[in-house]
């Protein structure tokens, strides 16, 4: 039996606890993950993200409308409570008003932590989230999940939307800058070269994987290189790979 790491849940082997660092954004998140999210360990980033930001939040459930920390939450004054969600009347960081209304409060960040059907679902049966005022990014961003497809260009990843929410605010002066949101995005890299090597070793020993549509997956894929906020190359094809690597047909 595997040991699993309690903090993010997932396999000791492949735990990214050791690389994460406290981001103290004077942002509080909220996730709201689905059932589903919350037992997939593969590609899911709220946790991770979750582990850098202090005092943020997991709740795990589909209907929120009696969930008894949420409704405390919402409840309280001392907040600024949003939905992270595209709409033509969402609050961006830059539309005038938004600094106003939340001057004095701290603000309040609920993310849905799903696939955007399943995050449907959620919001059609949480009435009391879907109220919220909606928050959106003010600029345009394009994910870095190489390996996972996202319904849309412009959607992004849960803990590159934390990252990017951050900076925006940052910039806006609504939140300190002395917060430094960088060790979001290099967790964020190293999971990905991470994971990456590891689906490129797994077909090229020819060992099955252990999800059920693994057997779709037999071409060996490009692992990018990144620079983390330190300045350390992590990823990239090393020339001696190449050559040796194969696609399995």
């Amino acid at each position: 039996m595997r040991e699993i790491c309690l903090k993010c849940f997932r396999p000791l082997s492949s735990c990214f606890c050791k690389y994460t660092k406290t981001v103290d954004s004077g942002i509080k998140f909220v996730f709201l993950m689905h059932p589903k999210e919350a037992k997939r360990q593969r590609t899911g980033t709220g946790r991770m993200a979750a582990a850098c930001l202090p005092q943020s939040e997991i709740l795990v459930g589909i209907d929120f409308t009696k969930n008894r920390r949420l409704c405390e939450l919402l409840s309280d004054p001392s907040y600024y409570p949003v939905l992270l969600y595209p709409g033509k009347d969402a609050w961006t960081s830059r539309r005038e008003g938004f600094a106003q209304s939340v001057a004095g409060k701290k603000l309040l960040v609920i993310i849905i932590d799903s696939t955007w059907f399943c995050s449907k679902k959620m919001l059609r049966m949480s009435p009391n989230v879907t109220a919220l005022p909606k928050l959106s990014f003010a600029g345009n961003y394009r994910s870095i999940f190489t390996f996972k497809h996202e319904p849309a260009e412009y959607c992004v990843s849960t803990i590159e939307s934390c990252y990017y929410i951050i900076k925006e605010m940052q910039e806006a002066g609504i939140v300190s800058k002395d917060a430094e949101p960088e060790p979001l995005m290099d967790t964020f890299k190293r999971m990905i070269v991470w994971q990456l090597e590891k689906e490129n070793e797994r077909i090229e020993s020819g060992v099955p994987g252990t999800h059920a549509i693994d057997w779709k997956y037999t071409k060996i894929k490009d692992v990018p290189s990144f620079t983390l906020s330190d300045g350390t190359q992590i990823g990239g094809r090393r020339e001696a790979d190449q050559g040796s690597r194969k696609v399995i047909k």
